[in-house]
């Protein structure tokens, strides 16, 4: 089940995922991200799907997504950029964004055509845990698909463990309860929540996400982890700098 994550998991090192918006800067950047993100050897990409409505997503992410939909990105634009991508970019590719474009698209058809394109997971902050596993689990199991989990520091210890044994590839630890691009480095209180969190054992490995945005808080997200997520800088460099900015900042992180 879900090779392309678990072998990625396996691997002997600290993992980088990088998360952007699909169709953003411009409509058609999406395939050239990837590839360039897999060139400059980044370990997995999280391609979110624009919502109008994002709650979990701070101010540069949701302003990619509005401009996203304004470029004329949706689910049915997505799948056809995404066709054939799998004769281009090996690393793991999840699908990050809110149920409700899944819901319109039919779960059981959005399931089957990540399976088709070579999607591995799925990450729906929304999505609640007893939801899914009630209604949706067998869907995603039938995909091969992950469905990765969001912990915070306010998640009890029995709710982690629920989701540790509902998961199949990683755990997504968000560093703080804030939204993503708030944060500027780790404090004590959450190297201590890192440090709770690896003391737990979990049977899948935790990756870091929001507030890591340059060398110093990757090196500090991974010390207690299996990797990082960078998001909201790495949206303001594609703002910036667009796709020529990308193997600079790679280099810059690692």
């Amino acid at each position: 089940m879900n090779n392309r994550i678990q072998k990625k998991l396996q691997q002997d090192k600290k993992l980088l995922s990088i998360y952007f918006t699909a169709g953003y800067p411009n409509l058609e950047d999406t395939v050239p991200i990837l590839k360039s993100l897999e060139a400059n050897g980044v370990d997995m990409v999280e391609i979110g799907l624009p919502f109008s409505d994002p709650l979990a997503d701070g101010p540069t992410i949701q302003d990619s997504s509005t401009k996203a939909i304004q470029n004329g990105m949706n689910t049915a634009t997505l799948f056809e950029q995404l066709e054939d991508i799998r004769d281009h970019v090996s690393i793991p590719l999840i699908i990050m964004g809110y149920f409700n474009p899944i819901l319109q698209y039919g779960v059981e058809a959005f399931c089957k055509k990540c399976k088709d394109i070579g999607i591995d997971g799925l990450i729906l902050p929304d999505l609640p845990l007893a939801e899914y596993e009630e209604h949706y689990k067998p869907i995603f199991q039938k995909n091969g698909l992950s469905n990765i989990f969001l912990i915070t520091p306010q998640t009890s210890d029995e709710r982690i463990k629920h989701i540790d044994a509902a998961s199949n590839g990683f755990i997504y630890m968000v560093s703080s309860a804030s939204t993503t691009g708030a944060t500027s480095g780790f404090g004590n209180e959450q190297q201590s929540y890192f440090k709770r969190i690896q003391a737990m054992k979990l049977k899948n490995p935790t990756i870091v996400g929001f507030g890591i945005n340059n060398k110093e808080t990757f090196k500090a997200a991974t010390e207690h982890s299996k990797g990082a997520i960078i998001g909201s800088a790495f949206i303001k460099l594609l703002t910036n700098k667009g796709i020529e900015g990308i193997a600079s900042f790679i280099k810059s992180i690692r």
